[in-house]
């Protein structure tokens, strides 16, 4: 999981110089300005990829892992900080899974490595006439939509590059073919009924 534009980070910095610690508690800010105080609290990382820190300024954090994020930190506050310990989470990953899922909706992660596999199983896993061999993963990264077909019966898929979501990734079940035929069916025989009420009711009013 690398850090992306919009992203929230929790750092939490810990020295022998506890009142510059809490430089680094009162600058986080809210995930929503409008939320109560239990609202999550962080680092919002710039559209130029980047956290306004105490201290040391402006740092480009785009395209890392929390894990390299908290180390490069560590190594520019202990300029300023007697052994600085420094941690860093991301707050905001949250991916959506739609479409022929028995539970649809937005999930918010707290581990930071969410599989496909994962993020079904979340949703209740695929309806009966849910399509495996054509799920459609939406991925929007600097500024750019990425649309990506997944199938979940081929061994590939743990070898995928896209088998690790991001934050913010939206996964689409389409219904197999099977189910569009039905439902396609369905709509015509409603049509249908539809058209002989309106015709009756029109003969009915003409009498």
């Amino acid at each position: 999981l690398t850090i992306q534009p919009g992203d929230l980070l929790d750092i939490d910095v810990n020295s022998l110089n506890h009142d510059a610690d809490l430089l680094f508690k009162t600058a986080k800010v809210s995930s929503d300005p409008t939320a109560e105080a239990t609202a999550a609290r962080g680092y919002l990382v710039s559209a130029e990829g980047k956290v306004n820190l105490p201290l040391i300024g402006q740092v480009s954090v785009t395209g890392l892992s929390t894990q390299l994020i908290s180390d490069m930190l560590q190594s520019k506050l202990a300029t300023y900080l007697s052994s600085p310990v420094v941690s860093v989470r991301l707050l905001n990953f949250k991916v959506s899974v739609i479409g022929d899922v028995k539970n649809p909706g937005r999930f918010d992660i707290q581990n930071e490595k969410l599989t496909l596999l994962d993020a079904i199983s979340l949703a209740g896993d695929l309806t009966t006439t849910g399509n495996r061999n054509n799920i459609l993963l939406i991925r929007e990264q600097d500024s750019t939509r990425e649309y990506v077909r997944i199938n979940l019966n081929s061994k590939s898929v743990f070898t995928s590059p896209y088998y690790y979501l991001k934050n913010n990734d939206v996964l689409y079940v389409q219904p197999n073919r099977a189910r569009t035929s039905s439902d396609d069916a369905s709509i015509q025989k409603i049509g249908a009924v539809v058209s002989v009420l309106s015709l009756l009711i029109y003969l009915l009013t003409r009498l």
